[in-house]
């Protein structure tokens, strides 16, 4: 590296600058310098640099300002620094070390010992440049192994919930319309300032993909209760109810055998939750307001919107003006308010995707 190593000298005094960047010149190195913390700043993200050799005391900004800033910078922070100092510096030596520098020299320096401790540095630099490009290149391949593993995950549960889906021919693009609610929601949400920390990109593609897991566990539920087309008895509806759990239970199962897949997680929540209402009267587990997974509570008023605007085998499909006044009578009792809140601001959206996705039916 030493022929192609370029080094920055950072040093306000004249000739101490000139004598060691003709030294390193003479050493066969690619020399930069700056009087003061500010020039060195600035070439720093102009030019490539692999060491800079750092004077602590300088008008502008000091070494400590230069050193603060370089190892704040994720640009910057990876680029050895040795610092220059004064024999009866040691005080200011040990602050440059505690912040980051890598190596020291004393005025004025012994020239073998500036080489060797240069040559050290830079050692070190490829070394660690080695050593982050190979696990750059493994973290690659376990992320595209781990798409890969997390597509075929994904093609299994939604085929189980196109299974569950077979089972009810009514329902058509369901499931379909669903992500697309969801996924309008939480965009809308992710955009208000209560939400924006954790309602981020990885959370509504979660959210995109779980949404069609939320009833896989009627695939569980016998098809004279499923298919029964007038009112369930106190019995049967006890069974129906069953599928939130069931469903939650099959997904903690596939969690089991392949840990850390987000939308899976998501699925869980909303699997289990999806019924539970904001008053607590839902089910399984009658959990009240902030209680209920927020994933569930956007699902929850997406299900009702597409079930009352689609035909069913016990009901003709509603407008969406109706079905909207079902949903704002609904705020505070069976859904969240500022989700309710939320899908009065993206209505039209709603409207496109129930025409669109019907069209392709």
């Amino acid at each position: 590296m030493k022929g192609n190593a370029s080094i920055l000298v950072v040093d306000d005094n004249d000739m101490n600058r000139e004598l060691l960047s003709r030294r390193l010149n003479h050493e066969g190195y690619q020399v930069y310098s700056a009087e003061h913390g500010g020039h060195a700043l600035s070439t720093l993200s102009e030019r490539h640099i692999d060491l800079v050799l750092l004077d602590i005391v300088m008008p502008v900004k000091d070494g400590y300002q230069v050193l603060f800033e370089m190892k704040s910078n994720e640009r910057f922070r990876d680029i050895p620094v040795i610092v220059i100092t004064a024999d009866d510096e040691l005080d200011s030596l040990v602050r440059c070390v505690e912040m980051g520098a890598d190596d020291y020299l004393t005025k004025p320096f012994n020239p073998v010992i500036l080489r060797a401790r240069i040559n050290s540095s830079l050692e070190k630099k490829i070394q660690y440049d080695i050593e982050r490009r190979i696990r750059f290149e493994l973290e690659a391949k376990v992320k595209a192994q781990m798409e890969e593993l997390i597509s075929a995950q994904l093609g299994v549960i939604l085929a189980m919930s196109k299974l569950a889906e077979s089972k009810d021919p009514e329902t058509g693009a369901h499931l379909e319309r669903m992500q697309e609610y969801c996924r309008t929601l939480a965009h809308h949400l992710s955009m208000q300032p209560k939400y924006t920390d954790f309602v981020d990109n990885d959370f509504i593609e979660a959210l995109y993909c779980a949404a069609p897991l939320h009833d896989i566990g009627k695939v569980g539920i016998p098809d004279n209760i499923l298919l029964k087309p007038g009112r369930l008895n106190v019995d049967e509806f006890e069974v129906m109810k069953t599928h939130t759990s069931l469903g939650a239970a099959t997904l903690l199962a596939v969690n089991e055998k392949y840990p850390g897949n987000q939308f899976v997680w998501m699925g869980i929540e909303i699997a289990q939750s999806h019924h539970e209402k904001w008053d607590g009267s839902g089910y399984p587990d009658g959990l009240v307001g902030l209680e209920i997974p927020l994933s569930a509570r956007i699902l929850a008023l997406s299900d009702v919107y597409d079930a009352l605007t689609s035909k069913r085998c016990y009901k003709e499909k509603f407008s969406h003006e109706r079905a909207k006044d079902i949903i704002i009578d609904g705020a505070a009792s069976h859904f969240d308010p500022e989700v309710v809140d939320a899908f009065l601001e993206v209505e039209d959206e709603f409207i496109r995707i129930r025409r669109e996705v019907q069209e392709q039916e």
